[in-house]
């Protein structure tokens, strides 16, 4: 479980849905936004959605398996927005193991057909997501009318599936708050709505986590919300991280609160955010990404042909990106070339590209031979875009790379390097390479990096 968030789902934040009414909640969408933006950054195989208005069973949580997720916004007036996302089989398959494990009542929900279609509180968040080039398959969950324990121990059960399924997982928990802050709220008006708002907010902005899942019952139901369950499994699910409330707003009388769960924040993430690929768990993206620079190189320096991109690649290879691929034997360096700024389509072609590079064109290096294949070991960094920094004070050798520019010249350094453990060390080897005099007027830039290597 590497991110997770909770969020609201009015349509009207939709801005085919909203229109002019959407600048009345442009706090929430610009909260929205950036969380789904985060999420992007982290490529996650598959998102788990838990959403008060999936089908729900009094005394057991729902989950929905079906071969593809569908959507659109027909009933609110903007039937040209369409989502798809494909299912998540074998995550669901280690979540109703967990769930049997830790006695967490699970049932699937059942509908025909391969196609599931989407209610408003998973659509909502999910056109975020599709919207910031989000790509990955999808669980969908629902709540129950169980107690706040089974719903945390059902948090923890769905963070576990994920390390036992290998699955770099997501978590969005969909939920409007207080539906009765006005005269005019949908549910009617209780002053026990703003009260109830309030105490959530101010909880999750002092960390306090206990009285949230000790909440008053009688406040809850005078309140009426629809995301207090999953909250509560979003911190069963994340239990160390620290909750971060981004906004909070109820113009039309529903408090809407988005509140960003990080692992590891995406700007100033480690940089193995990715997966070290191994023989252990199923990797799936991360092992095509693999396979396809080690098919590159292989294809090239035996045959001296390069293969064709995917005509239709997935996940993060469809996404675009600066890529550097690293070769190594033994653990020593055997080649490494890449792309600071994408040059491709698209990150396959990318790979492609600077595979091919590493493996022939690196000047430090005779071109790999034939007898060298079996050897290599193959690292792929895909980076993230450089920001421009101030100083050495905002650069940290472990966390991010470095881009030091004078004038048409310009040196990079991907980070976490061996030996490499002072911002100052960095940002000159990275003059030095790029051939700046000393002294000579330089632009910082760092990056962050998402690392998927094989073991060596």
């Amino acid at each position: 479980m590497i991110y997770g968030c909770v969020v609201p789902h009015p349509p009207v934040v939709v801005p085919a849905v909203g229109g002019l009414r959407a600048e009345k909640v442009r706090r929430t969408r610009e909260a929205m936004q950036r969380v789904a933006s985060e999420i992007r950054q982290l490529s996650p195989g598959t998102v788990v959605l838990v959403s008060p208005h999936a089908p729900t069973q009094p005394y057991a949580m729902g989950m929905a398996v079906p071969v593809r997720h569908v959507g659109d916004f027909a009933d609110f007036g903007a039937p040209s927005v369409r989502l798809s996302f494909d299912g998540s089989p074998t995550l669901a398959d280690a979540l109703e193991a967990e769930c049997r494990a830790s006695r967490v009542p699970l049932g699937r929900i059942d509908r025909t057909g391969p196609e599931y279609l989407l209610d408003h509180g998973a659509a909502v968040p999910l056109y975020f997501l599709q919207e910031a080039g989000v790509r990955c398959r999808l669980l969908l969950l629902a709540f129950s009318s169980l107690g706040t324990d089974v719903h945390e121990r059902f948090g923890r059960s769905i963070a576990a599936a994920a390390r036992e399924a290998g699955e770099r997982a997501v978590l969005v928990a969909s939920g409007d708050f207080s539906h009765r802050l006005t005269p005019t709220a949908p549910a009617g008006y209780s002053p026990r709505g703003k009260e109830f708002d309030q105490a959530i907010v101010s909880a999750l902005q002092q960390g306090d986590r206990e009285s949230i899942l000790k909440i008053d019952e009688r406040l809850l139901y005078q309140a009426g919300e629809c995301g207090y369950r999953s909250l509560v499994i979003a911190l069963g699910a994340l239990p160390e991280t620290k909750p971060e409330v981004l906004s909070y707003e109820g113009p039309f009388g529903v408090g809407y609160l988005v509140v960003r769960l990080p692992v590891a924040s995406p700007g100033a993430a480690p940089v193995h955010t990715g997966v070290v690929a191994s023989k252990g768990g199923d990797f799936s993206e991360e092992r095509a990404i693999l396979e396809l620079a080690r098919r590159t190189v292989e294809s090239y320096v035996i045959g001296g042909t390069v293969p064709a991109p995917p005509e239709r690649p997935e996940g993060l290879l469809a996404d675009r990106a600066g890529v550097f691929v690293s070769l190594k034997i033994g653990g020593e360096l055997r080649g490494c070339i890449g792309t600071f700024l994408p040059t491709e389509p698209n990150i396959a072609a990318e790979i492609i590209r600077n595979a091919v590079a590493a493996a022939t064109r690196d000047p430090r290096f005779l071109p790999v031979t034939r007898e060298e294949l079996p050897l290599l070991q193959y690292s792929v960094d895909v980076l993230s875009e450089p920001e421009p920094v101030e100083g050495l004070g905002h650069l940290d050798p472990k966390r991010y790379g470095v881009i030091v520019q004078s004038g048409a010249r310009r040196g990079l350094l991907l980070p976490d390097l061996e030996g490499v453990t002072t911002a100052t060390a960095q940002v000159e080897i990275a003059r030095r390479k790029a051939g700046i005099p000393e002294g000579a007027a330089v632009q910082l830039y760092r990056f962050t990096v998402r690392r998927i290597r094989e073991a060596e």
